[in-house]
């Protein structure tokens, strides 16, 4: 009976080891859009995809100041898609720049604004994840979030999704005639390499894979190829829940005792806390190596033609 107990509790703890749950949140909504799709088709293939893969519920962190005519028709689709509008200031400002009144004074400005949404919940993301470099900042940010009954709504998994945006952007300008096949693979394997990469990091630090949350960014890449990185977090065996799962990870409770300039995600935060000094930004978060990766996997064929 005790043999049967313990290989029982074994199974058990394997399988919270190999749990992986993710969530997907996209920063800076309604982003500037007057490249390849402007804002409204820009917002239709991306719920399209996003139905189209059966992701029920993301997240749209936003900025208030940008909802213009067009702005506030977007936002309203992806409310009436059954997504979270969520808070991401007003103007997108630095923190490590701007004192806690005035921080406070945009945060509550998009509070006000953004609350009109169906779909708005008190979830607050810091602008450039930096929650403040003084314990004055960052211990008054929390009282204020405490206050408006808001929860920090961190990420787990970093990269740099939107300097790939503007490789992508930046070739199309140029004339480039790129490959979508080239494309969505490039972006799809850099995604995949910087989740595995956090996940890996939670597994040394926590003993464990918490229910993650991916930061991407509201851009014409994320429309276009949502669905491929997706299917390829299910292939490897990924859950995707809701944002607001994740949040009741228990990871959510930690807070930074010393405050930091700038900050690699929950994960980061955790490891740095345990002693990693080193690695807390993967090296997907190099644009120096994007740009190479950029231009030898998506570019180079096409120029050998």
């Amino acid at each position: 009976m005790k043999t049967y107990l313990l290989l029982l509790l074994l199974i058990s703890l394997s399988t919270l080891v190999k749990s992986k749950e993710i969530a997907i949140t996209f920063d800076d909504s309604p982003r500037s859009a007057k490249g390849y799709f402007d804002g409204p088709n820009r917002a239709k293939k991306l719920i399209q995809a996003l139905k189209n893969h059966n992701i029920e519920q993301v997240a749209f962190f936003a900025n208030s100041g940008r909802l213009d005519t067009e702005g506030m028709q977007r936002l309203q689709a992806y409310s009436q898609a059954g997504h979270i509008i969520a808070n991401h200031t007003h103007s997108h400002p630095n923190f490590n720049k701007t004192s806690l009144e005035e921080y406070t004074e945009n945060f509550l400005l998009a509070d006000a604004q953004l609350s009109q949404f169906k779909g708005f919940k008190k979830l607050f993301r810091f602008p450039y994840l930096r929650e403040g470099n003084s314990v004055q900042k960052q211990n008054g940010m929390r009282e204020v979030l405490n206050k408006h009954g808001y929860k920090n709504a961190y990420i787990t998994l970093n990269n740099y999704d939107w300097h790939i945006e503007t490789l992508f952007q930046k070739a199309i300008k140029n004339g480039a005639s790129l490959d979508q096949n080239r494309m969505r693979k490039f972006y799809v394997e850099v995604m995949i390499e910087s989740i595995e990469y956090y996940d890996d990091m939670a597994k040394t630090h926590l003993g464990r894979s918490p229910k993650h949350i991916l930061l991407l960014h509201e851009m014409d890449i994320s429309a276009l190829y949502i669905g491929d990185l997706v299917d390829e977090l299910r292939r490897k065996g990924w859950k995707i829940i809701s944002p607001e799962e994740a949040y009741t990870d228990e990871i959510s409770q930690y807070q930074s005792v010393q405050p930091r300039s700038h900050n690699p995600g929950r994960i980061g935060e955790i490891a740095r806390s345990k002693g990693q000094k080193k690695g807390l930004w993967h090296k997907t978060l190099d644009e120096e190596y994007l740009n190479k990766r950029f231009i030898e996997e998506v570019l180079k064929p096409e120029l050998k033609k």
